[in-house]
């Protein structure tokens, strides 16, 4: 079967069998092609509560599915590729921040969405990329515990110097392959291009950057701009998105290494055998830890989120 065989089937498929599909930005253009949604893990999440499909299809990592899941505890809820991990979400367990909660009772624990839906049980406050500095500084407790993203937590703190943030090292190994070195490169080839990059990138990238922010962030700031060159500084699929979204203009990968491997594994195929029925796995949550985990997420709505 072509790529556009395989894409009519699923339209087809989705259509007959009532399900929404969601894919995650950094999935293949293949993929997004086909998918009801596409865009931030949370973002998704949310669009899939709001729709009546029964079943929903995550093309993403598996926390981007138990988010679904948490939202819509009613609907079943599928991991297009089992093996998609979030290799962050997966550094800190819940053993892990317990202990570190009793080391330090006077703070409060704020998760990145980023983590696991048994993590989340014991977080006090949820934030997405795009919503961490605003829902930090909406907190009325001045002593955060922001786990696992390093790097966001840094930027978090820089952003909001009134508040005491503790961070836990820990972060996305995708976005940690990139260094100084790769934007000095990369701005020496591209010296007209504004450099866009996510705030899991490291510091010493960061601070080079014209724009930091998520990566709907990014790709919104890249087509609303009137410039014409632009160095994208998250996973590599973005520059290939925003290639089709903007012909006109020219988006250069800030390094050919900034891929994420578990993104990549899900495939236009595993789609198609999730629509038929044999392939992808169901997202099982019990409700109580669905009822936990869903009150940090509460919360970040409560402060704006």
């Amino acid at each position: 079967m072509t790529v556009s065989e395989i894409q009519n089937r699923i339209l087809k498929l989705k259509k007959e069998k009532d399900i929404c599909i969601l894919a995650h930005s950094y999935q293949a253009r293949d993929i997004t092609e086909i998918a009801d949604f596409t865009g931030d893990s949370y973002a998704l999440s949310v669009k899939a509560a709001q729709v009546d499909a029964k079943t929903v299809i995550m093309c993403g990592v598996r926390f981007m599915a138990e988010t679904v899941k948490i939202l819509s505890p009613q609907k079943t809820v599928i991991l297009a590729n089992p093996n998609a991990g979030c290799p962050m979400a997966e550094q800190m367990d819940k053993e892990l921040i317990e202990q570190l909660k009793e080391m330090n009772p006077e703070y409060t624990v704020a998760a990145y969405i980023n983590t696991t839906a048994e993590l989340k049980t014991i977080c006090d406050v949820c934030v997405t990329s795009s919503s961490a500095v605003k829902i930090i500084k909406a907190m009325p407790e001045k002593n955060i515990l922001f786990i696992p993203d390093i790097n966001l937590g840094t930027y978090v703190a820089e952003q909001c110097p009134e508040k005491n943030i503790k961070l836990v090292s820990g972060g996305c190994p995708t976005h940690c392959r990139v260094g100084e070195k790769h934007v000095l490169k990369a701005k020496r080839e591209h010296p007209n291009a504004l450099l866009l990059v996510h705030p899991e990138c490291i510091p010493d990238v960061v601070k080079h950057a014209d724009y930091i922010g998520s990566t709907s962030g990014i790709m919104d700031y890249a087509i609303k701009s009137g410039a014409k060159e632009f160095i994208i500084g998250t996973e590599n699929s973005i520059s290939e998105h925003l290639q089709y979204e903007c012909p006109d203009k020219r988006f250069y990968p800030l390094s050919k290494d900034l891929v994420c491997h578990n993104m990549k594994i899900t495939t236009l195929p595993d789609v198609l055998n999730c629509c038929n029925g044999t392939a992808g796995e169901e997202i099982i949550l019990d409700g109580e830890t669905i009822t936990k985990a869903r009150k940090c997420i509460d919360k970040m709505i409560e402060y704006g989120g």
